[in-house]
């Protein structure tokens, strides 16, 4: 089984996409992802403690949904196995302990995709990175 530290977390041109499309409002909705994301993994893993199915259902869509939109296809797809059990969970009357596999890899992924996507749009990350590569390249060409 492919971990998801071992797979691509966002698809970057549907990111870039985005990106573009959203233009100034690119960074304040990226925020309520993250806030959004938060609470909803938090909502996730209380419904897990109390073992209440229906309280899985609308965390976990919302999570997929807002995930999906900036391409972060893992989390969207790991929301959505959640979503979709605690739907059929509570159409059976029945407990979510099937799902804790999935909830327990929630946070982590949620956490490393932020991460991911932090990354990609914070300024200060990505001038540290291209000032450094021009002393990596001048290294490498001084040489010969």
């Amino acid at each position: 089984m492919v971990s998801f530290q071992d797979q691509e977390l966002v698809d970057w041109a549907e990111f870039d996409t985005v990106r573009e499309q959203l233009g100034a409002n690119f960074a304040r909705i990226l925020r309520y992802f993250s806030e959004d994301g938060i609470k909803s993994v938090e909502t996730i893993e209380q419904a897990m403690r109390d073992k209440v199915s229906v309280a899985l259902i609308v965390p976990a869509h919302t999570l997929k949904g807002e995930s999906l939109q900036f391409g972060a296809r893992p989390l969207s797809a790991l929301a959505e196995k959640i979503e979709m059990t605690a739907r059929h969970l509570v159409e059976i009357q029945q407990t979510p302990e099937e799902l804790v596999p999935e909830a327990a890899r929630l946070r982590p992924m949620f956490e490393a995709t932020m991460a991911s996507l932090e990354k990609a749009t914070n300024p200060l990350v990505q001038r540290r990175g291209a000032a450094a590569e021009p002393e990596v390249a001048n290294q490498k060409f001084g040489r010969l």
